[in-house]
């Protein structure tokens, strides 16, 4: 017979389900351990965290202070020095995103994880300086582009 079939629980470890509604003398019989009436004793009864039974809760009555750059933040798609290595000659924003490596019309920011041996122009809107001073020991170049999140003002027409 294989161990495997023998396998059993740790004694102690599992317990048998109680069995409510069986009787007043099994002590879980009637209200099944939820008490009288109420919200909480009905099926589907529970109450989400944080609820105060309608009274306007805690964490909106709390004033709110600071502030939160979230919506605003410049979000980079990054690149590191081994995905480079596939390319040739001059590396652009628009070739990384043919290649499907980036997004379109997302800032790119190159990092210098992984080895470069060829020399590439590299054009990107921001660089590390380990991935800066790899392109250069490789005999490339650097070039860094200016990107602007602002939207062009809408034209006004004239009724």
């Amino acid at each position: 017979m294989s161990k495997l079939a023998s396998l059993k629980p740790k004694k102690g470890s599992k317990q048998r389900r109680k069995l409510l509604g069986r009787g007043d003398g099994s002590g879980l019989g009637g209200t099944s351990g939820k008490g009288h009436k109420g919200q909480k004793a009905r099926s589907g009864g529970s109450i989400r965290w944080g609820f105060e039974g309608g009274q306007m809760p805690l964490w909106q009555r709390n004033p709110k202070f600071g502030f939160k750059n979230t919506n605003f933040r410049n979000r980079y798609e990054i690149i590191n020095l081994e995905m480079l290595a596939k390319f040739d000659g001059e590396v652009t924003p628009e070739t990384l995103q043919s290649a499907g490596l980036v997004k379109k019309g997302e800032p790119v920011k190159v990092l210098g994880r992984g080895e470069l041996s060829k020399s590439l122009t590299v054009k990107a809107h921001k660089l590390s300086a380990s991935a800066k001073a790899a392109i250069e020991k490789a005999g490339g170049s650097v070039e860094i582009l200016e990107f602007s999140r602002k939207k062009a003002p809408k034209e006004q027409t004239a009724n």
